[in-house]
């Protein structure tokens, strides 16, 4: 069988296929460009304004989403408008449930301003008019008046005494009367006590009832003090009205058009007007500072500057993060707030626009991605606590009135978390009905290498790198397939082309290169590589020295060199595995050891029962397989999973059955199913290059080969020294679609295919497989005789004999 030649495990990129020298001449790409679905996904998306039609962007954590989405999103909001600026007022009427403004763009900083003059004004203003003479003057005049009324109504009762002889007197108590004597004096009462009966009781009966009178004139003292202050408040009220009202009219004029400005500005006159004392008093109950606080409006989020609708990322999506926050001050050991202490969260600044998370991050807090899916069901934001949303508290705070909430939430994530959703969260198809799927790889053909060529030349000119020149350009796509795995392919993950064309510039910049070329590209791979093989380095220099033992030379009965590979984060690499196989009479039972163990994974005990299964197809399709085997990998102390090592299974369980060695320089990879097809498998660069490092640090490569499924020929990039010893002819590759050809590579002897009569032709390795399970059967038959007791019955013997002709006869055939 031929082997692959150095064209077929390596699809070069020629130079000459690009038309520039340095990729500084070549225009932007659109970084979608190849992610046809996902573009229009977005497209359609972000343009669908039904409820529900939030995004979903799935991909590869390479993907760089967040950098593919935001440019998308940049792009598209500059053609949308800018939403409204948002901001809280006090709430007059119940300060505990501060109202929203929704202001034109830029509005919200004008107003705040304007505000801020306003309150300045009137603090100077209003002590100013209060301290004026006018006001001095009416008050005065005021009070002046109304004590005259209140000396008219004693003086009436005075006068109406005098007329009878009686006086009113001023005491330290009040007033009283007493009768009138020589010179309108008090009488004395030794002259009272002389005056006749009759005069004494006119004199006392006239003073109760002037008394009365008095009484009733004291009595209506306090209502001339009500009418006083009722004045005196009036007063007040016109001369801060007469302050107020000029700024105020001016502001109610500039903001005629805009209803909560109006509403707002309203209530400050009437607070103002409500509480005049507070401006007058010198300790009044509610400071002037305090009412001139309340003017001020609380700016959630400023549009000013902005083009376009927001695009915001959250990069941390808890739940105050997403609907904002109530901040407290302390104030003599209590905890104080009010409607300026609210902050905005991503849902505010988002609003009108994009919100961009990462879902991972959301669900790694608590609440969050509930608080989310209850936002966009509202259709409102609603600022509180988590506990507060859950009533985990009582304790009185405030209650923001909700925000009307218009926006698209795009989740970045990966594929496993949207099927997770979809299976286990029965809101989410209902909130994200959009799934964006990016692809992860991009074909390779002459239409797409100059695409990607421009790509590169975007990545580098974004990060502000060298440019590269056509040389560093085919060895970033010759690197892309190899990143995809695949001849045909190239990979979409920007992130690791964006990381090894910055590692380029770097050792392009120590070797005073104007451009990147193909020898910086390939430092750039090396160094990645000898960075993260640690490990692999350690594990390789056991089986050189011994430690793990893999025969590379001569031929072993039983033994055959698998390939595996090993993941270590971003980082895999390929080695051989001692695979090794017995085989003696039996119930037809194949012993999976490592599953025994409980080492093996469920694929690779499927991939055992179908080996199995083909076997018995193979070589007793008409009769039970009398056989009992056992299959292990050596020296595996770690779980083992998969299927690739299905036809190398196969080869060595043969091996042992037939007594027939397996050459120790050859490896092989590859599943097979039940009909001895080989099928493809993954890591076929890694364990091929794994096997060659191998043979080289045991002494060489020469007559050391892998086996491989046909169907993964177009996905070999191997590295260049195994190219080297392939086109030398001291390695060899070997594309295998059948497990026959797997066989006669590895024995050496042909495999020998049926007769019409079913037979394998004597000497092939088919045909030594049927000799030694019939000789396993006629063994089991035998054992089954003896243990039943009946080989000294003369009938059984005859029968024993007759199997035996029988035997003879088809040795003869």
């Amino acid at each position: 069988m031929k082997a692959l030649d150095v064209t077929q495990v390596y699809r070069a990129c020629p130079e000459e296929a690009f038309d520039f020298d340095v990729t500084s001449e070549l225009e932007s790409l659109d970084m979608l460009s190849g992610h046809a679905r996902a573009r229009d996904a977005l497209d359609f998306g972000t343009s669908m304004r039904s409820d529900g039609f939030n995004l979903y962007v799935l991909g590869h954590p390479g993907h760089g989403k967040h950098q593919l989405v935001g440019r998308f999103l940049a792009e598209r909001s500059r053609e949308e408008p800018t939403p409204p600026d948002i901001a809280y007022r006090y709430n007059f009427d119940d300060h505990t449930q501060p109202l929203h403004l929704l202001l034109p763009t830029g509005m919200g900083r004008v107003l705040r301003a304007d505000l801020e003059q306003l309150t300045e004004e009137l603090r100077s203003a209003i002590p100013a008019v209060f301290e004026g003479d006018e006001y001095q003057n009416r008050l005065q005049e005021l009070k002046q008046a109304m004590g005259e009324r209140q000396r008219d109504a004693i003086e009436a009762v005075r006068r109406e005494a005098r007329e009878h002889d009686i006086l009113l007197l001023s005491t330290p108590n009040g007033f009283t009367f007493a009768p009138a004597g020589e010179d309108d004096r008090m009488m004395p009462p030794e002259e009272y006590e002389k005056l006749d009966k009759d005069d004494r009781e006119r004199i006392e009966g006239t003073v109760q009832v002037l008394q009365k009178k008095l009484a009733k004139a004291i009595r209506h003292m306090p209502r001339l003090a009500k009418q006083l202050r009722e004045q005196i408040s009036t007063l007040n009220g016109e001369m801060l009205q007469a302050v107020i009202d000029a700024p105020l009219a001016e502001l109610e004029e500039r903001y005629a058009d805009h209803g909560g400005v109006l509403d707002h500005l309203r209530a400050l006159r009437e607070a103002m007007l409500l509480h005049v004392d507070s401006f007058i008093a010198d300790e009044p109950e509610m400071p002037p500072e305090a009412i001139f606080n309340r003017f001020q409006i609380n700016l959630l989020v400023d549009h000013t500057g902005c083009e376009g609708a927001p695009v915001v990322y959250l990069d941390l999506p808890t739940h105050q993060h997403l609907v904002g926050r109530i901040e407290h001050h302390v104030h003599n050991g209590t905890l104080l707030t009010d409607y300026s202490l609210i902050r905005a969260g991503g849902l505010h600044r988002a609003n009108g626009g994009y919100l961009v998370v990462d879902v991972r991050a959301m669900l790694m807090h608590a609440g969050a991605w509930e608080t989310l899916k209850r936002v966009l069901r509202a259709g409102e934001i609603r600022t509180e606590s988590l506990e507060q949303a859950y009533g985990l508290i009582s304790t009185t705070t405030l209650e923001p009135e909700p925000i009307p909430l218009d926006l698209k939430v795009v989740l970045l994530g990966e594929r496993l978390f949207y099927y997770l959703l979809c299976e286990h969260d029965p809101d989410f198809l209902e909130l994200f009905k959009v799934q964006a799927d990016l692809e992860d790889e991009l074909d390779r053909n002459h239409g797409n290498q100059p695409l990607y060529a421009r790509m590169v030349a975007t990545l580098a000119r974004e990060s502000a790198l060298r440019p590269l020149d056509r040389s560093g350009v085919a060895a970033v796509i010759e690197r892309a397939s190899r990143l995809a795995d695949d001849q045909g392919k190239l990979t979409a993950r920007h992130r690791a082309l964006s990381d090894l064309l910055e590692e380029a510039d770097h050792w392009a910049e120590r070797a005073d290169a104007k451009v990147i070329s193909r020898t910086h590209v390939e430092k750039a791979v090396a160094q990645q590589l000898w960075r993260a093989s640690r490990i692999h380095e350690r594990s390789h220099e056991a089986i050189a020295r011994g430690t793990v033992a893999i025969q590379l030379e001569g031929v072993v009965v039983g033994q055959v060199n698998g390939l595996s590979v090993m993941s270590l984060g971003d980082y895999a690499f390929g080695q051989p595995t001692r695979i090794t196989a017995t085989a003696r009479p039996g119930p037809g039972q194949v012993v999976d050891i490592e599953r025994e163990a409980r080492l093996g994974g469920r694929i690779h005990s499927k991939a055992v029962m179908i080996l199995s299964r083909c076997l018995a197809s193979r070589f007793a399709p008409d009769t039970p397989l009398s056989l009992s085997a056992s299959l292990a990998f050596e020296q595996s102390y770690g779980g083992i999973e998969g299927d690739s090592a299905s036809v190398a299974e196969a080869c060595v369980l043969i091996s042992a059955i037939a007594g027939v060695g397996i050459d120790q320089r050859l490896a092989v990879t590859g599943s097979i199913d039940q009909h001895g097809r080989v099928q493809a498998v993954g890591g076929v660069n890694e364990k091929i290059e794994g096997f060659f490092d191998i043979c080289q640090a045991r002494g060489g490569v020469q007559g050391h080969g892998v086996l491989l499924p046909a169907t993964n020929v177009e996905h070999l990039m191997l590295k260049r020294e195994v190219r080297d010893a392939i086109a030398a002819g001291d390695f060899r590759v070997y594309a295998i679609e059948q497990l026959d050809q797997a066989l006669e590579l590895l024995t050496g002897l042909p495999p020998g295919e049926r007769d019409e009569e079913g037979r394998y032709p004597a000497g092939s390795l088919n045909g030594r497989v049927v000799e030694r399970l019939e000789a396993f059967q006629q063994a089991v038959k035998k054992s089954k005789g003896k243990e039943s007791g009946k080989e000294n019955d003369p009938q059984d013997g005859q029968a024993s004999d007759d199997d035996g002709t029988d035997e003879e006869r088809n040795d003869d055939q």
